[in-house]
């Protein structure tokens, strides 16, 4: 069970911004971005788990103990070559979001709002480290991974976040979810991979076109890419 902690890299300003909901806005101050940007790599504690499984193509089963099957139609069908999945626990701790609290409870609406949308932008690229590390791990064994599905996305129901958080063994980084499938502490994903043997290399294309933002049905999620 490999714990993982990335050292995180350089976040990108403009989605930042996106994640705020100031895209819109030309004219917003860009220092303020900067300082959230710069607040944020002070208070960020990236850490990482993981569990590789052998999964069950024709009953969408994650073989772990005990073992999870699947029901969600994308995300059965996204895995209907898979041989393997990775299961991912991954927060960036709860350092930034008690700031973020402490800004709003002061009054300080802006800097919270700006840093929240920092942390949230640290997560997606600490994540991003993390399946690149896993992609590289299972090149070397000649298999090729999919792109990271997470609960909650592409009509994969919320309720499956406890599993998926056990399967991932969470608790190594002491990552928990509530009786409302929220994951404390709040800046923090669950995730699975999928791992496909290297021939279906030319067929994996199809499994994973349903699952980008314009097919999702959170048409509100300040993460959408249009």
């Amino acid at each position: 069970m490999p714990v993982y902690n990335p050292a995180l890299k350089p976040l990108n300003l403009s989605e930042i911004k996106r994640y705020s909901g100031l895209d819109q806005y030309a004219e917003f101050p860009s220092e303020l971005i900067d300082q959230a940007c710069t607040e944020s790599y002070l208070l960020v504690q990236p850490q990482a788990t993981w569990q590789i499984y052998d999964y069950d193509a024709n009953t969408a089963t994650i073989m772990g103990s005990p073992p999870l099957t699947l029901h969600a139609p994308k995300i059965i069908n996204y895995l209907s070559q898979a041989i393997q999945i990775a299961v991912i626990g991954l927060t960036i701790g709860p350092k930034l979001e008690q700031k973020v609290s402490n800004y709003f409870s002061n009054g300080e609406y802006t800097s919270g709002l700006l840093l929240d949308a920092a942390g949230t932008t640290a997560v997606e690229v600490a994540a991003d480290q993390v399946c690149d590390f896993i992609k590289n791990q299972a090149m070397r064994q000649g298999y090729l991974t999919l792109p990271r599905f997470s609960p909650g996305y592409g009509g994969w129901d919320i309720t499956v976040q406890p599993l998926i958080l056990d399967l991932a063994n969470g608790d190594a980084i002491n990552l928990k979810v509530t009786e409302s499938c929220m994951l404390l502490p709040r800046k923090s994903i669950t995730a699975v991979i999928g791992i496909t043997a290297h021939q279906h290399d030319t067929n994996v294309g199809y499994m994973y076109q349903d699952t980008t933002c314009p097919q999702c049905t959170q048409i509100n999620c300040l993460a959408r890419k249009d």
